[in-house]
């Protein structure tokens, strides 16, 4: 948690006890639904928290936005992201159902009125969106084919509407479709942890 306090120096009380809620929680729903490899539960707060919260970093959402997290596991990046942005409307999103299980029972437990799991798959949704985010659920193009019918024309965000992608390693190829209007971000311009030596935000206005 100090860890996250080093990068967000304005966070409220409120965040803060909800933020630092979140290891207790994952422990427990972890030891009964298993939605956090063991390797990375013991760093929850720089591989999920903070990871997540880069695309903070990145973009301040305007009160109001919407936004659709697909294959969001048990819950990243969009509870973090919740939390921060308390007056954004978030949609979690995952065919797995023991997953979206956790995600509201973890909302319910930090009170997250700005939080929805819904157990689906993204093609089958019908609501617009002004983002749609995800930590590397499949390959950038297939996610761009089957998200980008969930992002809305209409305008609320400094940056326009589109896909906020977070992924780790060579994604060169997966790119080269989009290099021409995709943007990438390295995380390691935010945070020093070796972890976010190879980590990336793509950034697909639609």
């Amino acid at each position: 948690m100090e860890t996250i306090l080093k990068y967000f120096k304005d966070l409220t009380p409120d965040q803060i006890d909800k933020l630092s809620k979140l290891e207790e929680l994952y422990l427990d729903w972890n030891s009964k639904i298993n939605v956090i490899s063991r390797k990375d539960i013991s760093e929850l707060y720089i591989r999920h928290v903070l990871h997540s919260l880069a695309i903070a970093k990145f973009i301040r959402f305007k009160s109001g936005t919407k936004i659709v997290d697909v294959g969001c596991g048990g819950g990243f990046p969009g509870i973090p992201l919740a939390i921060l942005f308390p007056e954004v409307q978030f949609t979690l999103v995952d065919s797995i159902g023991k997953k979206i299980t956790v995600v509201n029972e973890v909302a319910s437990a930090l009170e997250l009125n700005n939080v929805k799991g819904i157990n689906e798959r993204a093609e089958k949704l019908n609501d617009r969106f002004d983002f749609v985010i995800s930590r590397a659920v499949t390959a950038f193009p297939d996610f761009v084919s089957f998200t980008r019918k969930l992002i809305s024309d209409k305008q609320k965000n400094a940056l326009p509407n589109g896909i906020i992608y977070l992924k780790g390693g060579d994604f060169a190829d997966e790119i080269k479709p989009f290099q021409k209007i995709a943007e990438v971000f390295n995380i390691s311009d935010y945070f020093d942890e070796s972890f976010f030596e190879t980590k990336k935000i793509i950034y697909l206005p639609l």
